[in-house]
């Protein structure tokens, strides 16, 4: 189909572009940015005027809930709510039921997605059988079923020895591994950060120390094996610091941040609000103003939706009993908008941390816009402001610690591969 998206504002942050410009779509391309090309007639128009034109969002950490767990999620469900925020690329963790273990699981979820024409879906197969951290799985078999990366999820592995053999595999065949810092004994327990507030609540706690010594650990292997590794879902002042301090030593290292630790700290747990129930824990403020400064120096890549879709059952019980996660897709453009107005980011700076950024860790021609590049673009209305509601979200999770709140920026169109898959009404 031949797409017109006309009068908008054009703002690539890869080229650093933003200026008024017209954008023409063919056969799943951009064939043209500003002037028509010959002979182009239109299927159907945009209108875009004092609207916001931006590449469709790239989203390192998704979980779609299938297969296993469609009490909580459906594919069809989280898939309407990556268009309705502008998310057209994804990664999902491989801690479904079964794991994502096997090429036939990966090869199943991937003929899924790819049948609902709407998001492109990454999946990140199991590091270890099973996730148990015991037995390598066979990667060139998983990569070859479609996986982008290897994961343990946030299931951390033990044996050192394990991790090294991985690593060294990995290196062998130029794969990524994605890894969660944390020491399984430090955390054992935990449901939120040590300190002040999680004893005033009488709390168990993650101490900092749990995410710094696996990130000691896991660079001394990087040293090692020469393993490429992606670090998922920073939550420490002093974590941060190490992977600062890695990345000017050179070792290959990329890193994300979950949106909410942009915005929150361990005081709005409140009196035990399990919204707030999250993995990693919520920190101090410290630790928030260290992350928005990473993202800002570019230490942290990218911003990750961290999309948990959760029961609403299982956040009804006691604080330390309910199931970490929060529903993210719809609110990660709202939430890196939010960041970028209260700390003064420029707005093309701090949306290249959701697009041409994590585009890069995947290694995707993904997160730009340029004449013969795929149609993946956002059209959104930075104006706008929206109220979280779980009447509004089409995720089948609608549990958020961001639940009245009045966001800015809303969601006007999503075009995945040249055709328009979401738009508001």
């Amino acid at each position: 189909m031949k797409i017109h998206i006309q009068g908008g504002t054009l703002i690539d942050p890869a080229s650093g572009t933003e200026q008024q410009a017209d954008v023409f779509i063919a056969a799943g391309k951009i064939v043209s940015i500003g002037a028509a090309p010959a002979d182009f007639n239109a299927a159907k128009t945009v209108d875009a005027k004092g609207l916001y034109v931006a590449p469709g969002f790239v989203d390192l950490s998704a979980r779609l809930r299938e297969p296993g767990y469609e009490h909580k999620a459906t594919l069809v469900s989280e898939m309407a709510a990556a268009l309705a925020g502008g998310v057209t690329s994804l990664v999902c963790p491989p801690d479904t039921d079964p794991v994502l273990d096997e090429p036939g699981l990966v090869e199943m979820l991937k003929y899924r997605a790819r049948n609902l024409n709407q998001a492109h879906v990454y999946p990140l197969g199991a590091l270890t059988v099973g996730l148990k951290g015991q037995v390598i799985t066979e990667m060139v078999a998983l990569t070859e079923s479609g996986c982008i990366g290897f994961s343990q999820a946030d299931n951390p592995i033990v044996d050192t020895q394990v991790m090294l053999r991985a690593l060294q595999y990995a290196s062998t065949y130029g794969y990524t591994v994605w890894l969660r810092p944390l020491d399984a004994y430090l955390a054992k327990g935990g449901v939120a950060a040590s300190g002040a507030v999680a004893s005033r609540l009488g709390l168990s706690g993650v101490p900092v120390s749990a995410e710094t010594i696996a990130l000691h650990t896991i660079f001394e292997l990087i040293r090692v094996t020469g393993a490429r590794v992606h670090l998922s879902h920073l939550s420490s002042a002093a974590g941060i610091a190490l992977v600062r301090e890695a990345k000017a030593e050179g070792l290959p290292v990329t890193c994300d941040v979950a949106m909410n630790h942009i915005h929150l700290i361990d005081v709005d747990i409140g009196y035990f609000d399990a919204q707030f129930r999250l993995d990693p824990p919520l920190r101090g403020q410290r630790d928030r103003e260290a992350i928005r400064a990473g993202l800002v120096d570019g230490t942290i890549d990218a911003i990750c939706s961290d999309h948990t879709p959760v029961d609403d059952d299982e956040k009804l019980l006691p604080f330390g009993e309910a199931t970490p996660g929060a529903t993210g897709l719809e609110l990660l453009l709202s939430l890196t908008v939010k960041w970028a107005s209260e700390a003064g980011v420029p707005l093309g700076k701090a949306l290249s941390r959701i697009t041409n950024a994590p585009a890069d860790v995947l290694k995707l021609p993904a997160g730009r816009i340029a004449a013969g590049g795929v149609a993946d673009l956002c059209v959104f209305d930075l104006g706008a402001h929206w109220r979280v509601e779980p009447r509004v979200l089409k995720s089948q999770g609608h549990n958020t610690p961001f639940l009245g709140y009045e966001l800015p920026a809303r969601v006007r169109a999503t075009v995945v591969s040249g055709h328009v898959a979401f738009e508001s009404r």
